[in-house]
C-alpha cells in the first residue's frame, strides 16, 4: 500500500516538480502573457487603423484614376488638333511649292524619314508579350521591358526598316520608349500588351536578318528560355500613322 501512495502522491518526477517550485518561474509566464497581449493590442490597432482609413484611400485612388483619365482625354483632344493644324501645313506648303515636283518629292521623302508623314507599303510584324500572356506573370525575368523593346526596334532599324510603330505609335529619332512603373511608354503614353511592332521595309530579308542581329537573338532566348511570346510575320500590307508628337521646335530663314 505504501508503494501505491508513493506513486499517486508523487507523479511527477522530482526534478521537474522542483523546476515547478521555482519562484521566477510564475513571473515569466506573467511576462509571456503580458507580451501576448501587448502584441495583440498592437496587431488589432493597426488592423482598427488600416480599416478606418481604407475609404479615404479609396477615394483618393479613385481621385488619381479620374485625373488621369482628364489628361489622356485632354492628350487626345490636343493631338486631334495638332493633326488638323499640320493637314493645312501640308495644304499651304504644297501651295507654295506649286509644279516643283522635285522639291516635292523630296520634302516627301523626308516626311517619311522623319515620322511626319503617315507610310503604307509591306514590312514584318512582331507580336512580344509575357510569359504569361493575358493572364499574367509574378516572375520580373518573363516579362517584357523597356530595354527589350528598344533592342528589337534598333535591329529592326539595323536590317533596313524604313518606318517603324509600336502598337500604332509612331517611333522617330525623338521617340522614347521608356519604363513607368510596371508599364512601357512611348512617348510618355502607356502601352497595352501584348506588343505589336510594325516595320516598313523588304518582308523577303528582314525576317532572316532579323534573327541574326542582337534583338532577333535576345527575344529567341526569352521565348526558348523563359517561355515569353514572340511571333515574327510578313505583311503585305501596313500602314503607319505620323508622330502626332511630331512638331518644329526651331526654324530660320534659308540663305
Amino acid at each position: 500500500m505504501s508503494l501505491l501512495t508513493d506513486l499517486v502522491g508523487t507523479a511527477l518526477e522530482p526534478g521537474y516538480r522542483q523546476a515547478a517550485a521555482r519562484p521566477g518561474r510564475a513571473g515569466r509566464r506573467w511576462m509571456v502573457v503580458v507580451a501576448l497581449v501587448l502584441a495583440g493590442t498592437l496587431f488589432g490597432t493597426a488592423a482598427f487603423q488600416t480599416t478606418q482609413q481604407a475609404p479615404e484611400m479609396a477615394k483618393e485612388r479613385a481621385t488619381l484614376i479620374d485625373q488621369i483619365n482628364q489628361a489622356q482625354s485632354a492628350n487626345l483632344d490636343l493631338t486631334h488638333t495638332l493633326q488638323q493644324r499640320q493637314s493645312e501645313v501640308d495644304r499651304l506648303q504644297a501651295a507654295q511649292l506649286g509644279a516643283d515636283s522635285s522639291v516635292q518629292t523630296g520634302v516627301d521623302r523626308l516626311g517619311v524619314l522623319t515620322g511626319a508623314v503617315p507610310v503604307t507599303g509591306p514590312g514584318v510584324v512582331v507580336v512580344v508579350d509575357d510569359a504569361g500572356g493575358l493572364s499574367g506573370t509574378n516572375d520580373s525575368q518573363s516579362i517584357v521591358v523597356d530595354t527589350d523593346l528598344r533592342r528589337l526596334v534598333n535591329s529592326l532599324w539595323q536590317v533596313g526598316a524604313e518606318a517603324i510603330a509600336i502598337n500604332g505609335h509612331r517611333i522617330t529619332s525623338r521617340t522614347a520608349i521608356r519604363g513607368a512603373g510596371t508599364a512601357i511608354t512611348v512617348d510618355y503614353v502607356s502601352l497595352n500588351r501584348p506588343y505589336r511592332v510594325e516595320a516598313i521595309g523588304d518582308p523577303k530579308t528582314m525576317p532572316a536578318r532579323f534573327n541574326s542581329t542582337p534583338g532577333g537573338g535576345l527575344w529567341n532566348l526569352l521565348k526558348q528560355n523563359y517561355g515569353m511570346r514572340y511571333d515574327l510575320s510578313t505583311s503585305e500590307s501596313l500602314t503607319l500613322p505620323a508622330d502626332a508628337g511630331l512638331g518644329l521646335r526651331t526654324a530660320k530663314a534659308g540663305r
